[in-house]
């Protein structure tokens, strides 16, 4: 995959401004490709032991293979691109610090926490949350941190959701080991976002789907989850995201037995603040960081783009914010880019 916005020998040598950007998925290495074009001395931070976000970390082989992903970061890397890896901002480097060290800041920081269900049962061992078990599993595949640090999944492993992070989670337990995975989904195959096609490539390997129905509780056995209570659902008027919303059928209740439970039933942002503080940066009520149409935020300096910006997405649209973003801070570094929302 190529990030880089230029023929590598139309680089310039001379630098304009200082950008640092705070994220090396795909939104930032698409913002680092453009301003490292234009003549902007690009530094980005990231959490991770290498550049590639969840392109590495997030998202199996078969899907996004790693070599080419790898191939555009070392094509960034020749064109001057500075990358600090095991960086986390708000913990090593104070957020405030970068914003006074640099002329522009972007904050392309993702969606890295999965939303919980917090129904009964949830604290209980071998229930986890899929997109932290995903990154430490593949952490782990790729030599960063020993295999058995990653707790093992049981032979009967249930997957709670109908998103890509679901399906990524089957794929990964069935790779751990899971004899028997199932997938748990509230609506069908056809409201889910992941789309019909991947659920019969879950099926074509074994996964055996449950439609229409929601988790309830989790039982546990001497402090282990053994067991997922489901009752079963049906489609009522459709919700604020269009789609028909599923409603609890009473008295539907039944178990289906399982020694470890993946959630994904969606992403939260994480924007990297420091413990306390925003930095006077406003977030919306989904936690997603706000932003003119010109992806500055309420802080002078700061813009924000990618999935921490407009919530979960798919790879395309994180890589053309990214791209989009980048050429405001071009021209707010170099004075086309006139005032600042908010002051």
């Amino acid at each position: 995959m190529r990030f880089l916005g230029c023929r590598l020998e139309n680089v310039p040598e001379s630098k304009r401004k200082s950008v640092v950007i705070i994220g090396a998925g795909p939104a930032g290495l698409g913002a680092a490709g453009r301003l490292v074009c234009w003549g902007h001395e690009v530094l980005v931070v990231d959490k991770m032991p290498e550049p590639g976000g969840l392109l590495i970390f997030g998202i199996p082989e078969f899907r996004i293979p790693k070599d080419r992903i790898r191939a555009g970061i070392r094509e960034l890397r020749e064109a001057g691109v500075e990358f600090r890896t095991g960086v986390v901002v708000g913990k090593d480097v104070s957020l405030e610090t970068l914003i006074r060290d640099f002329d522009a800041v972007l904050i392309a920081t993702g969606t890295w926490e999965t939303r919980r269900l917090n129904i009964p049962g949830a604290s209980l061992e071998g229930v986890y949350g899929a997109l932290e078990y995903i990154v430490d599993y593949f952490l782990a595949k790729y030599g960063y941190k020993p295999l058995d640090s990653v707790p093992p999944l049981a032979e009967k492993t249930v997957v709670v959701g109908g998103g890509y992070t679901a399906v990524d989670a089957c794929h990964v337990a069935r790779e751990r080991g899971a004899r028997e995975v199932h997938l748990v989904y509230r609506r069908t195959r056809r409201e889910a976002p992941a789309g019909v096609e991947e659920f019969e490539r879950l099926e074509k390997v074994g996964v055996i789907i449950h439609e229409l129905v929601s988790p309830k509780r989790y039982i546990g056995c001497d402090g282990r989850v053994c067991g997922v209570e489901l009752i079963r659902m049906r489609l009522g008027a459709p919700d604020e995201s269009g789609r028909p919303r599923p409603e609890p059928i009473p008295g539907s209740e039944h178990v289906l037995e399982a020694g470890s439970v993946l959630e994904a039933v969606g992403l939260r942002p994480t924007p990297p603040f420091d413990p306390g503080t925003n930095h006077g940066i406003r977030l919306n009520r989904d936690g997603t960081i706000w932003t003119d149409e010109a992806f500055r935020t309420t802080r002078r300096k700061v813009f924000a783009a990618g999935d921490v910006r407009h919530g979960a997405s798919k790879i395309g649209p994180a890589l053309k914010s990214g791209i989009d973003a980048s050429r405001f801070i071009h021209e707010f570094l170099t004075g086309a880019l006139k005032g600042w929302p908010g002051l």
